[in-house]
């Protein structure tokens, strides 16, 4: 290898570490609690509210769950 192809294997490298680790570090946000946060920011700023999320069903067993 050369000098060059060793330089752009590492710069692509760093690239790729540095988009992966972008993100925040938290819980999944679910649909619910973010149509409720939206209806939060949406009442802070004195604009028209969205509509009332409707609450989640509750949680039904999947095939897969075992698994996780």
């Amino acid at each position: 290898m050369t000098a060059g192809r060793i330089l752009v294997t590492l710069t692509l490298l760093t690239a790729m570490a540095t988009v992966v680790a972008c993100g925040r570090k938290s819980a999944l946000d679910t649909p619910y609690d973010a149509a409720v946060q939206a209806r939060k920011d949406a009442q802070k700023a004195k604009e028209p509210l969205p509509p009332e999320p409707a609450k989640p069903d509750t949680d039904k067993p999947f095939i897969l769950d075992p698994l996780i």
